[in-house]
């Protein structure tokens, strides 16, 4: 394609607005504001609640029912509130779930509901 004499192509470049720019840099730091032990904390619960649930409902995770142990949830509630709605949540479970129960209550004490970022 010839281009006739009088026309030229230009190429333009438009440098990044700021406030985008500042926009991408506060997201990047929200996720270092977590407290890493925190974390791990959590995560070892969570293992632990699902290591529990196997030997309680006695099944291969396929066959396992629908549940879900939402923690930042129990941590809003008040200690008798939390022990009953885990008992809520178990009641299909044939088992005894006091153990499971008890354990699960000891460990998220002292856990802080991560629904934001932690302030150091």
């Amino acid at each position: 394609m010839a281009s006739e004499p009088g026309t030229q192509s230009r190429v333009m470049f438009q440098a990044p607005d700021k406030a985008e720019e500042a926009a991408q840099r506060k997201l990047g730091k929200l996720t270092v504001k977590y407290n890493r032990k925190d974390l791990q904390r959590r995560l070892d619960i969570e293992e632990w609640i699902d290591g529990q649930l196997h030997l309680l409902f006695d099944c291969e995770e396929e066959e396992m029912p629908e549940l879900e142990i939402d923690i930042d949830e129990l941590l809003e509630l008040p200690d008798e509130g939390q022990r009953s709605r885990l008992e809520e949540l178990l009641q299909e479970c044939g088992k005894p779930k006091e153990d499971f129960i008890n354990g699960l209550l000891y460990r998220i004490k002292g856990l802080r509901k991560m629904s934001g970022p932690l302030k150091k």
